[in-house]
């Protein structure tokens, strides 16, 4: 190996502490999309950003925070750039529309994963990160760019939403854009 492909100590520190957070992001990605296939490109190209910008990344300071906030901030541009389009799974659609009749078996993954991709768009993403992330509502309001009273009240809604979904519940101003007849 030459000394141009060799890579520096920081840059050895930093793709150690960057692979550190990989299972992470995944399962952040995961949730936030609720479709592997995109989950994955969305953490691909969150790797890509941070290795790019690994220079203003300071040592010491919490990797799993920055990288978050950059797949996040990078799933919202592409929400943004795909609004006009429809590219639906419809196994994701079936899943999403149709539920067991037997409200007393047990809770399955897949019946969170489905209740997850019910909530609001903020909500799951607040309930991700402090619920299944363990980040700190301080932690949680900085990547999400929000204050932190704005991200407990998120989550304490999500946790809520989640309640009432999984024990079968209607929401409580009745499914959003159906009407009846």
């Amino acid at each position: 190996m030459t000394d141009r492909t060799r890579a520096s100590p920081a840059e050895e520190a930093f793709r150690i502490e960057l692979l550190g957070v990989l299972p992470h992001l995944r399962a952040f990605a995961r949730g936030l999309s609720g479709r592997p296939d995109f989950a994955d490109d969305l953490v691909q190209e969150a790797l890509i950003k941070a290795w790019t910008a690994r220079e203003r990344y300071t040592p010491g300071t919490n990797m799993r925070a920055w990288t978050f906030a950059i797949l996040r901030n990078h799933y919202l541009s592409e929400l943004r750039k795909s609004r006009r389009q429809t590219d639906l799974d419809e196994g994701t659609v079936e899943r999403l529309l149709v539920m067991e009749a037997d409200q007393e078996s047990p809770l399955h993954l897949g019946d969170m994963e489905v209740a997850l991709q019910k909530l609001a768009p903020e909500r799951r993403e607040a309930v991700l990160l402090v619920g299944a992330s363990g980040f700190s509502y301080e932690e949680a309001a900085e990547i999400a760019g929000c204050p932190i009273g704005t991200m407990k009240s998120r989550v304490a809604r999500a946790r809520g939403d989640l309640t009432r979904l999984l024990d079968g519940e209607p929401e409580p101003n009745g499914p959003k854009g159906r009407r009846s007849g």
